[in-house]
């Protein structure tokens, strides 16, 4: 699965211009799901969502994660993160499962999400959205969790 977390101080999702999803301090998480991955990508990524130290502490260094600051989740559906863009103007999107697969894998990471953190918040799979947020930081992460299960 790749993700690309953002540290936001609040984040909302809006379809047909009413709002569907929104949070105030915590990450914003894009999600795209690759060929071979399955569950268990979910929730390698669920477990490296909810432990990144990304946060700031007393002294302003990095060493929170969300948990820790009580912060919100924010997980958004977005298969344009698997582009490749190595050939010509027009991205490719042939890395990126196809809906009968991620689907059901982004209901998954949402639903175990919600066991651990109950108010997390999602877009909707496979609509058009618009989403507007302030970046904290402002950071942004790039995640990639293969289907060998080691993250980078």
């Amino acid at each position: 699965m790749i993700a690309l977390i953002q540290r936001v101080r609040r984040a909302q999702v809006d379809i047909q211009e009413q709002t569907v999803a929104r949070i105030d301090a915590g990450l914003l998480v894009l999600v795209c799901a690759e060929h071979g991955d399955t569950a268990v990508q979910a929730e390698r990524l669920l477990d490296k969502l909810l432990a990144l130290r990304i946060f700031s502490d007393a002294d302003g260094k990095m060493n929170l994660n969300l948990l820790q600051t009580g912060g919100q989740l924010l997980l958004v559906s977005q298969f344009t993160l698997a582009a490749d863009t190595r050939k010509g103007n027009r991205p490719g999107f042939s890395r990126a499962a196809p809906p009968a697969v991620s689907q059901p894998l982004f209901d998954e990471l949402v639903a175990r999400a919600r066991q651990r953190l109950p108010d997390t918040q999602c877009g909707l799979f496979g609509a058009d959205m618009q989403m507007s947020l302030i970046n904290d930081g402002p950071v942004t992460i790039p995640l990639h969790i293969p289907p060998d299960g080691v993250a980078s």
